[in-house]
């Protein structure tokens, strides 16, 4: 495909070929090559040659197009080109030349030479061509070739630059032999040694010098200080201060040795006594204060102090209109009485000269006083009554320098009008007392047992101290006899608190107890107050519901009492119904009068006894119950059922009645033999709530309770229905109030009010707590009301016996009630009494 035409062009190509080397050859006999490359030069039609400073890898001659010249490096080794000394070759396209080395130049000014012989290169002065090139402070050296930017003494070489210099420190560094007396004080380049802000040369050495010895400058005996004249001065190490006299103190808005201070003279403070007390004691004392205050002379605070504790001793010595006054008034006065105890041994305390001050007054009111300087570290302040171990610097606080005071002021007879003070618990406290004592605290009742103690110091913010403070306090004579306490009494730390009626109360929160022993008790506190050690009797009983129960069990002893009576010897009601009346009310009276007896655990430790009662009082409160239980069981086959007479027999009754609780008061005093626990605490001997123990009483109670509801429930509505079939035209009000006396009847004979005591969850809850007391409390006077004075057949006895009593004619007295017996024989039958109900 194709053939002819490929032919064709493939003899085309021959021809040219041919053509073109004849041509060639012609021309090669006749003239120089045209393939020479470049740097090159030709010799004849097929040959070229390297011109001088290149060369080819193929030799001198060049006879292929492929071949190439390269430039020749005279200045790589080993080199061909001789520059001298000082001096550089450097290469270039076919040849070289040689330059001066850097810091070097040519004698005749050029810039290059070709060969050794021109080398005329010598060294070049910078520093004097370049006056400028290093930077201030710096001093330019020449060498040989270059320069050096050299620093002078006291200076050293930036480490950013090395041509700038910046100064040495001398002072700083150390590399000074300055005396410790003097001042290093350095300069630009050197420094020198001068005598410190209020020291001076020693005689023949002159400031400034590094050889300069100084001294202290006594600027008070001088007389080159400022100080006011109401201030002392005092020379300090290189200064003075101007502090304040004996008996002075820094005006308003100064403080106390600085070179302003300005110093005035203490007064006596003002104390005025509490509002609306009518007192003539309070007003005498107060008239003795006034007194004190008028003669008042800061060289005699010590006298001050003693007049003062006299005269509160004068006071509360023989109280007389005193303890007249209403407790508020009492309370009021004492916290007036402390309040103003406290800043005014704090103000005069300033005025001490001495260390130290304590006294003893005869009445046995003690004062320890400390004056120190500020600083840290503990110290202890105590008499008698009472030590305080303290930081100093809680003392002084950060108010102004000087002097601080702390002093401990200790009356026994404070006590006397801070009688029968409350205690108010924190939320924290209250609430580790009710989970310990398994039931609410309605405050307490307080025993001191130490002297009140008033603690106060120069700084005056002690809501909140820094650091705690340590006391220990001794317990009073007297009181070391009652070491002994009650479960519910306990020792405690407190303070009086004052509260916005200028009154005031005991309070613990901020304070713990660290140990007690026989005759002191030690504890800690982050504030400060007036404190006391006392005993606190904590009430985890309401008074009030307390009252109500002793009163309603005694109540309803007399009243069961009676009823186990009537029931004995009254015969016309005795049966089925009136032996579980008798056996209910027997189980309710024993169990009544063992709760009286022994509930309260007054020694606080679970013995024997208050095993045993915890014991009684489980099984009997059980027994009646289940005796409850029975009541329901013969209401419902008397009203329900219908069958009247047909209930259970008398032994099967006991069985029921008796043996049931025995049976679980046996093996809960199984468990609780191996348990370790649960008949008795330290508060009642009752069940312990450790490991579910109360569920022995509290599940039995809830079952019978629950089965007795349904019974009432359906009583009731039995009753309704006959009501309505024995005489529909009774009237609805009448039927209302007969169907109401007969459901609470049976509301207390069943037991379901003790339903108030199940839902009681929470013991605080004082409404239910109120209604369950009452009601429960009062359920034997109910059962003696309903059985006995209710029940007709009971009433004509109790006439019978009246009348008997009285030496009356019961003839008579039935001929009287027969009219009577007629006239109701209609409404017979509604009465529940009368029908046993």
């Amino acid at each position: 495909m194709g053939g002819p035409h490929r032919g064709v062009f493939l003899l085309f190509r021959v021809l040219c070929v041919s053509l073109t080397l004849s041509e060639v050859g012609a021309q090669s006999t006749r003239a120089c090559a045209r393939w020479c490359p470049p740097n090159s030069s030709c010799v004849n039609g097929t040959t070229c040659r390297c011109l001088p400073g290149f060369s080819s890898s193929s030799g001198e001659i060049l006879s292929s197009p492929v071949d190439s010249c390269d430039d020749i490096n005279e200045c790589a080794p080993p080199s061909t080109a001789s520059c001298g000394k000082n001096a550089d070759c450097q290469n270039t396209e076919g040849g070289y030349y040689c330059t001066c080395v850097p810091g070097y130049e040519l004698a005749s000014g050029a810039s290059a030479f070709r060969n050794e012989s021109e080398n005329t290169c010598r060294d070049v002065d910078e520093c004097q061509q370049k006056p400028k090139i290093c930077k201030s402070r710096s001093i330019c050296v020449n060498t040989q070739g270059s320069y050096t930017c050299l620093c002078p003494p006291g200076l050293k070489p930036d480490p950013r630059d090395p041509k700038l210099c910046t100064d040495v420190n001398e002072c700083t560094s150390g590399q000074n032999p300055c005396h410790n007396s003097t001042h290093c004080f350095n300069l630009v380049g050197r420094y020198e040694c001068r005598c410190r802000p209020g020291w001076e040369p020693t005689p023949g050495s002159p400031n400034g010098p590094l050889n300069t010895v100084c001294k202290d400058k006594d600027e008070c005996s001088s007389g080159q200080h400022q100080c006011h004249n109401s201030t002392i001065c005092t020379n300090t190490v290189g200064s003075y201060v101007c502090g304040c006299r004996p008996g002075w103190v820094p005006k308003p808005g100064f403080r106390n040795k600085q070179n302003t201070t300005v110093c005035e003279e203490i007064s006596f403070p003002a104390w005025t006594p509490p509002p609306g007390i009518q007192s003539p004691s309070l007003s005498r004392f107060f008239e003795r204060v006034q007194s004190i205050s008028r003669d008042f002379k800061a060289a005699s605070t010590q006298k001050t102090m003693k007049d003062l504790i006299l005269s509160l001793d004068d006071l509360l010595k023989t109280t007389g209109d005193l303890e007249k006054l209403n407790l508020s008034s009492r309370h009021q006065t004492a916290a007036s009485l402390l309040t103003g105890l406290e800043h005014t041994l704090r103000t005069l305390g300033k005025a001490i000269s001495k260390d130290s001050f304590t006294y003893h007054s005869p009445e046995g009111t003690e004062l320890s006083l400390v004056v120190q300087e500020q600083g840290n570290g503990n110290i202890t302040i105590g008499q008698s009554h009472a030590r305080m171990l303290l930081d100093w610097a809680v003392a002084a606080g950060a108010g102004e320098p000087g002097p601080a005071v702390a002093g401990i002021l200790s009356s026994p007879n404070m006590q006397q009008l801070l009688s029968d003070s409350s205690l108010d618990l924190d939320l924290e406290k209250k609430a580790q007392l009710e989970e310990s004592y398994e039931s609410p605290v309605h405050g307490a009742q307080l025993r001191l047992l130490s002297a009140v103690n008033s603690v106060f110091l120069s700084n005056t913010n002690t809501d909140k101290l820094d650091s705690p403070v340590t006391f220990a306090f001794s317990h009073l004579p007297g009181t070391e006899e009652q070491k002994e306490h009650g479960p519910r009494e306990e020792r405690i730390c407190a303070f009086w608190k004052h509260d916005g009626s200028s009154s005031g109360h005991w309070a613990t929160s901020g304070c713990r107890i660290l140990g007690t022993g026989n005759d002191s008790t030690t504890c800690q506190c982050n504030h400060l107050s007036s404190f006391a050690i006392l005993v606190a009797h904590y009430n985890v009983e309401d008074p009030k519901l307390t009252l109500i129960t002793k009163v309603g069990l005694s109540l309803s002893l007399v009243c069961l009492l009676l009823c186990i009576l009537t029931f004995l010897l009254v015969r016309p009601i005795q049966g089925s119904r009136t032996t579980v009346h008798l056996h209910l009310c027997i189980c309710l009276f024993v169990g009544s009068a063992v709760f009286l007896a022994g509930i309260e655990n007054k020694g606080g430790q679970v013995g024997l006894r208050c095993r045993l009662v915890a014991g009684l009082l489980h099984y009997w409160f059980l027994a009646a119950f289940c005796w409850m239980s029975l009541e329901g069981m013969e209401l419902y086959f008397l009203v329900v059922r219908v069958f009247q007479g047909q209930g259970l027999r008398k032994r099967w009754l006991c069985l029921i009645g008796y043996g049931v609780p025995l049976v679980i008061v046996a093996i809960s005093a199984i468990f609780a033999a191996t348990y370790k626990n649960g008949y008795g605490n330290s508060l009642y001997c009752w069940l312990s709530h450790e490991n579910g123990f109360h569920w022995s009483f509290q599940g039995p109670v809830t079952f019978i309770v629950l089965c007795n509801a349904v019974i009432f429930v359906t009583t009731v509505w039995k009753l309704t229905q006959k009501f309505s079939e024995i005489n529909p035209d009774i009237k609805k009000l009448k039927k209302a109030r007969v169907l109401t006396v007969t459901a609470i009847a049976q509301l207390f004979v069943l037991g379901c009010t003790w339903v108030f005591g199940l839902l009681l969850f929470d013991a605080r809850s004082w409404v239910l707590s109120y209604i369950f007391t009452i009601l429960n409390c009062l359920q034997g006077f109910f059962l003696f009301l309903l059985y006995c004075l209710l029940n007709k057949k009971v009433r004509e006895e109790y006439r019978k016996w009246a009348c008997m009593v009285t030496r009356n004619k019961y003839s008579e007295f039935a001929t009287t009630t027969s009219g009577s017996s007629s006239s109701h024989s209609q409404t017979r039958a509604l009465r529940p009494s009368q029908s046993g109900m």
